[in-house]
């Protein structure tokens, strides 16, 4: 863990803002681009600096009995880490793709905790030394088609699903208590996705992706954008920066898992990319 990273906040209108700017300045009408000669295949491997803010409820079989809470300030998880992170691209043809994404944003932390935390239907009472722990792990894959297609860059359309594989656990051995739920929580998103070539190897690229919904028993909403630049430095090999802000905001209502999950995280992406 990297308790000394500091990212700076970016919020998604900014990202937005700056990204779709810059695309509607330089993609110029003039010929369509008819090249076959693309990658099918690319595959990006980076490090993602995480930034977080997550508050967090977890009901017991009453609903909304949970004590809403602060992962980093009531509970002591770290709020910087960093993270392998793992990209790629599918293309079928110049128009149609295939984009998907897989990280893990899991931590746990231990601390004497300042006020009753009712969490899953156990109470834990003020400063009692609670083990905590939140395994999350992302998953996104999203089609794109390229409506806007130019000689250097394009502009296209993207839908697809976010998945958030959540469990929690909450432990106090002192008063022989503990408690642990999961849930995967599929989000479907829409959104659009571009790329302009500002140099002969320098790429400007962005996303930004959004999900409001209230069905079954999940209700909530959730953004997604994505700024970042790459660098060609081999034929088949670059490497990038690249700053993604996200917020989830779901209330889910199952079984084995209710409560409700405010998260947001920003941060900073180094990677290498190879084209295949």
């Amino acid at each position: 863990m990297i308790e000394s990273t500091k990212i700076v906040r970016l919020s998604g209108g900014g990202v937005v803002a700056i990204f779709f700017t810059l695309l509607s300045m330089s993609i110029s009408p003039p010929v369509l681009a008819q090249s076959t000669d693309f990658d099918r295949f690319s595959l990006s491997l980076g490090v993602f600096l995480t930034n977080r803010d997550s508050q967090t409820r977890i009901d017991g079989q009453i609903p909304d009995s949970g004590t809403p809470i602060d992962l980093e300030n009531d509970l002591g998880f770290d709020k910087s880490d960093a993270v392998f992170r793992v990209d790629g691209v599918f293309r079928f043809n110049e128009k149609h793709r295939l984009d998907f994404s897989a990280f893990d944003l899991s931590r746990s932390a231990s601390k004497q905790i300042q006020i009753d935390i009712d969490w899953n239907g156990e109470l834990y009472p003020i400063d009692t030394t609670v083990n905590a722990g939140v395994d999350l792990s992302i998953y996104k894959l999203a089609y794109t088609w390229s409506f806007l297609q130019r000689d250097k860059g394009y502009l296209g359309l993207t839908a697809g699903v976010y998945v958030a594989d959540v469990g929690t656990s909450l432990a106090a051995e002192s008063i022989g208590r503990s408690s642990s739920s999961g849930v995967t929580a599929p989000l479907p998103v829409i959104g659009l996705r571009g790329q302009y070539d500002l140099a002969e190897k320098w790429s400007l690229r962005g996303s930004a992706e959004i999900f409001a919904i209230e069905y079954g028993d999940y209700s909530g909403s959730l953004y997604d954008v994505y700024a970042g630049l790459d660098y060609q430095l081999l034929e088949h090999m670059a490497i990038g920066l690249g700053l993604n802000s996200v917020k989830i905001n779901v209330g889910i209502t199952k079984n084995n898992f209710g409560g409700d999950l405010d998260w947001r995280y920003d941060g900073g992406l180094l990677f290498f990319k190879f084209d295949f």
